[in-house]
């Protein structure tokens, strides 16, 4: 996501196999402005030690990073929601953080059909909030994105 939001491919490391963020990676995109990518966590191959070792580096980042302004849940239009999902969003509620639930990768999603059903399950779960669709192949949800960033950035 973060490649195709600043338009530089190779930016960020990606790969087919979960799990290889394994560390706090910072990417100043501009003066006031820097992506933050924590270690994912859904369907990673690592130890029960290693995820809870990922989970206290997330949970202590978003606790003390008083200048962050907005984080973004990123969830797989295949499978919505999983625990860990859920309990990272009742977490930043709770500590008044500001989020934005994006779903991932609805290129997959062959159909309308597929994709309306998707997203009105994530939905489900966001009371007052809308989640953004976002596809890497073909760009959609990438100005929608830059427009959530600007308004939190221009309330700043």
């Amino acid at each position: 996501m973060l490649n195709s939001l600043v338009r530089q491919p190779g930016l960020a490391f990606t790969s087919a196999r979960p799990g290889c963020t394994q560390l706090i990676n910072f990417y100043r995109i501009e003066e006031g402005l820097t992506f933050v990518d924590l270690p994912g966590y859904g369907y990673a191959r690592v130890t029960l030690e290693e995820r809870a070792r990922w989970k206290e580096l997330i949970e202590s980042y978003l606790l003390e990073r008083r200048a962050l302004a907005l984080s973004f849940l990123l969830l797989d239009a295949r499978r919505g929601w999983m625990d860990m999902d859920l309990e990272l969003k009742a977490w930043l509620e709770f500590h008044n953080r500001r989020y934005q639930v994006i779903v991932t990768k609805v290129d997959k999603l062959k159909s309308n059909n597929q994709r309306k059903t998707g997203l009105e399950a994530v939905q489900k779960e966001l009371a007052d909030r809308q989640p953004l669709p976002f596809s890497a192949i073909d760009g959609r949800g990438v100005r929608e994105i830059w427009q959530t960033i600007s308004k939190i950035k221009n309330q700043q």
